[in-house]
């Protein structure tokens, strides 16, 4: 079979490895499509240490949806033809491995395998293209789940990558009325509002809070009048983000990180309390978010496949994952199987 095999810095090799050979109570799956997550983009980018613990000489990815292909003779859960997806923090059996499970791997061991587990099956309502992004819709899912949504809130999503608008659907899946995203990229933000939201270009910074006005309507804060926004979401990792909420978010509003962000903040307790506000954060995904995220993909169906815009064989890795580090001319980049 075809692995690919991250070798450092900006350095992918496609290699020839072994099928592997179940178990009594294992699993082999096939890769169908398999997504390009933004952390593979940015280990590849600037080198090991700066995503996921992917190990220079090893096999990575971890957004994947597959077939089973071969099971253990004890295996009794899982029948050959099955479609699944592979949940990363159990998938290996190891939480360490939630990153590199082998996405980018035409077969992937799964030891030990247990249905809704470590193996979730997938709805036949749902197509492959749309069950290979399971995994940051996950993600983007827990976010708007940690934000405490109420139906008839309203919440700006800062980011248009595929965990962004994830979570901005997951929002509107949970009642929020009203959800704009903002993000640098003019695509990103045409997907967006091909899906039904409202959107702001943040390059016209200056003009965000007049046409927050005019969206949202007006609320109080501790400074004057402001945007009546409950929710903001932060899935782009700019720092101006968290000042711009402490200055003009609404009283008892939230703000939800689950962007990567390791850069130490100071925050004014004092006005967060007299404000009453939150800050919430957001990593990784529990079952329910499987569950849920399974339910948005058979209400929203084939509409949420616009957030795939690139699909490339697993022999072009190096120029996929480039591709999917350009946000201004890619949003979902996908490795298909059958190319």
């Amino acid at each position: 079979m075809k692995t690919a095999v991250y070798l450092g810095k900006k350095s992918v090799e496609v290699r020839e490895v072994p099928v592997p050979v179940p178990g009594p109570r294992d699993v082999v799956i096939r890769n169908i499509f398999s997504s390009i997550c933004g952390t593979d983009a940015a280990v590849y980018t600037h080198g090991p240490g700066t995503g996921h613990r992917i190990t220079v000489g090893g096999e990575f990815g971890h957004e994947t949806v597959s077939v089973v292909s071969a099971i253990g003779y004890d295996v009794t859960d899982f029948r050959i033809g099955d479609r699944v997806y592979p949940y990363p923090l159990y998938a290996k059996n190891d939480t360490a491995r939630a990153g590199t499970l082998g996405g980018f791997s035409e077969y992937i061991l799964i030891p030990e395998a247990k249905p809704e587990h470590s193996l979730y099956p997938v709805p036949k309502k749902i197509s492959d293209r749309l069950a290979c992004l399971t995994e940051p819709f996950t993600v983007g899912c827990r976010a708007a789940r940690r934000s405490q949504p109420k139906a008839g809130e309203r919440a700006v999503v800062f980011g248009a990558g595929t965990i962004g608008i994830a979570a901005a659907v997951a929002l509107r899946f949970f009642g929020i009325d009203k959800v704009m995203i903002c993000d640098l990229s003019e695509l990103r933000l045409d997907i967006a509002a091909g899906l039904g939201f409202e959107v702001f270009n943040m390059r016209d910074e200056q003009n965000f809070l007049p046409k927050a006005y005019k969206y949202f309507g007006e609320a109080p804060s501790l400074t004057g009048k402001t945007a009546d926004i409950d929710i903001v979401l932060d899935a782009a990792g700019a720092p101006a983000l968290l000042d711009l909420f402490f200055v003009h978010g609404k009283i008892e509003s939230r703000f939800v990180s689950v962007a990567v962000n390791n850069t130490a903040r100071s925050i004014d307790l004092l006005h967060m309390t007299y404000a009453q506000q939150s800050i919430i954060g957001s990593g990784g995904y529990t079952p329910e978010d499987v569950r849920d995220v399974f339910r948005i993909m058979e209400l929203e169906g084939a509409a949420l496949e616009a957030l795939i815009t690139n699909e490339y064989p697993l022999d072009d890795i190096d120029t996929a994952i480039q591709r999917a580090a350009d946000p201004e001319h890619a949003l979902n980049v996908v490795i298909n199987f059958s190319l």
